[in-house]
């Protein structure tokens, strides 16, 4: 029996461009964020910074660079350029975040200094600026009236301007519609107020909640109509020419098909638009000039609102009075996640339901 000699296969060198490289443990971003605080902040008091913001774009610097130079050294340049993108996108939403975060903070701890059930059932009747006491109601009262007039003359006015662009416009008028529709979107708020004042000025009518919510519609009606017209497309054609071939006339169609199909989405756009106009002072301060007593009539007489009384208050000065701006702007920050929170559940109640 002959001995023939018997040679292993070598192993296959891994090389270090491929995707079977060596990888680093999923904590390493955690670590690499660690890394460049301490980084940044030994860096910035060496340096003698003093700003915080200084120490953070720091530490954003530096995790960017350990990120891209670690994982070259170790895995391959490919997972590199990967981690690299991926690390860019997370400083970038801290950027954004951090801000936000700020202002809900500095907002809450300064705004429930005077947030309790009186400063949300009295109005300023009475009670000088520069003092304690007072509250907001009469611009709670202002804004809820004011917004949901807006609401009553642009949403069916949106709609309907959705159903033509997207179930009848064709030609030349469609084209005029939609270039209005994107001029109207951009429109500086105090353009639709110098609007409004103009009509008032024509016609000698005084200063009223309904004055400043037409200026409201204004800026709301593009809102609604782009929202409208991106949940109406997305209906499928399938179930329009369902109902179509069934004998079904195209108004009922749109009416008992097509918007019931984009209802969440629909109702969702509506309430961002809320949200959108309920922030919006120079209006106001045009054609509703702001009240400290309570006015519960939005067809008559002057009356206030929560950026109004927000405006207003900071103006005074006093140390009462930027507690009170604060606590407002903390119940307008409410009611705006509020309207957001109400979006969504809406949106998701009335989503199609999928799965079997």
């Amino acid at each position: 029996m002959s001995q023939t000699a018997v040679k292993e296969a070598p192993a296959t060198p891994v090389r270090r461009g491929s995707l079977s490289s060596r990888a680093l443990p999923r904590w390493a971003p955690a670590g690499f964020a660690v890394v460049s605080i301490a980084l940044g902040i030994g860096l910035g008091i060496v340096a003698g910074w003093e700003s915080r913001i200084q120490w953070g774009l720091l530490s954003a610097l530096f995790f960017v660079v350990i990120s891209y130079v670690v994982t070259s050294a170790v895995e391959n340049r490919r997972q590199a350029k990967d981690r690299l993108a991926t690390s860019i996108v997370w400083v970038c939403f801290v950027l954004a975040v951090v801000p936000l975060l700020s202002l809900i903070w500095v907002t809450i701890s300064r705004g429930v200094k005077v947030l309790d059930g009186y400063f949300l059932s009295h109005s300023m009747a009475g009670v000088p600026g520069f003092e304690p006491g007072g509250g907001v109601y009469h611009a709670i009262l202002g804004t809820l009236e004011q917004v949901g007039l807006a609401t009553l003359v642009s949403a069916p006015i949106g709609l309907l301007t959705a159903v033509y662009l997207v179930e009848y416009g064709k030609g030349a008028l469609a084209k005029a519609v939609t270039f209005f529709v994107d001029v109207m979107t951009g429109i500086p708020s105090i353009v639709a107020g110098l609007f409004i004042l103009s009509i008032m000025l024509i016609f000698t009518m005084g200063p009223s909640g309904l004055m400043g919510a037409l200026a409201l519609a204004i800026l709301m009606i593009p809102v609604v109509v782009r929202s409208t017209e991106e949940m109406l497309k997305l209906v499928p054609n399938e179930l329009r020419e369902a109902s179509l071939a069934l004998g079904v006339p195209k108004w009922r169609t749109i009416i008992k098909v097509v918007i019931p199909t984009a209802l969440g989405g629909i109702t969702t756009g509506v309430m961002l638009a809320i949200a959108r106009i309920a922030g919006e002072t120079a209006p106001i301060m045009l054609l509703v000039f702001g009240s400290q007593l309570i006015n519960p009539n939005p067809f008559e007489g002057a009356q206030s609102s929560l950026p109004f009384y927000i405006w207003e208050q900071y103006r005074v000065g006093s140390e009462a009075s930027y507690d009170r701006a604060w606590a407002a702007a903390l119940v307008l920050i409410a009611f705006v996640m509020l309207l957001n929170l109400v979006a969504r559940g809406i949106a998701r109640w009335k989503a199609p339901k999928t799965g079997r």
